[in-house]
């Protein structure tokens, strides 16, 4: 039987209303600049070896209603600076979450897509 190399992932893709504002926000969170355009499609990037991708899967109780079913964690040295940056940026604030050991902040984009920032490990 044949191996099959696994596919890569290269993009998040968002959908949003108001893509110069998404693009300013996200790029000015997270040090990125515009790589690609095409029709209604705008990319940044790059995604370099410093950045990591995973896909997490959360088990929650409640259908799709307004809470995303797929959401970005990110890790930071500065969880409230970080915060304080996203707000900043047009971002907002959403909720303190815990569990055992770990604290973490939900937060949102400036059209309520929401996102984890949480500490590293060490």
């Amino acid at each position: 039987m044949e191996t099959l190399t696994p596919p890569l992932v290269t993009a998040v893709m968002v959908d949003c209303n108001d893509a110069t504002v998404m693009m300013r926000f996200w790029g000015g969170l997270l040090h990125l600049e515009e790589v690609g355009r095409r029709a209604n499609y705008t990319w940044l990037g790059p995604i370099n070896q410093d950045g990591v991708i995973t896909l997490g899967f959360q088990q929650v109780d409640e259908l799709k209603t307004t809470k995303n079913r797929i959401h970005l964690d990110m890790r930071s040295r500065d969880v409230k600076a970080t915060v304080t940056r996203i707000v900043t940026l047009g971002g907002s604030r959403v909720a303190e979450h815990g569990l055992d050991d770990i604290a973490w902040e939900v937060v949102a984009d400036p059209e309520g897509n929401e996102f984890c920032v949480l500490p590293f490990r060490d």
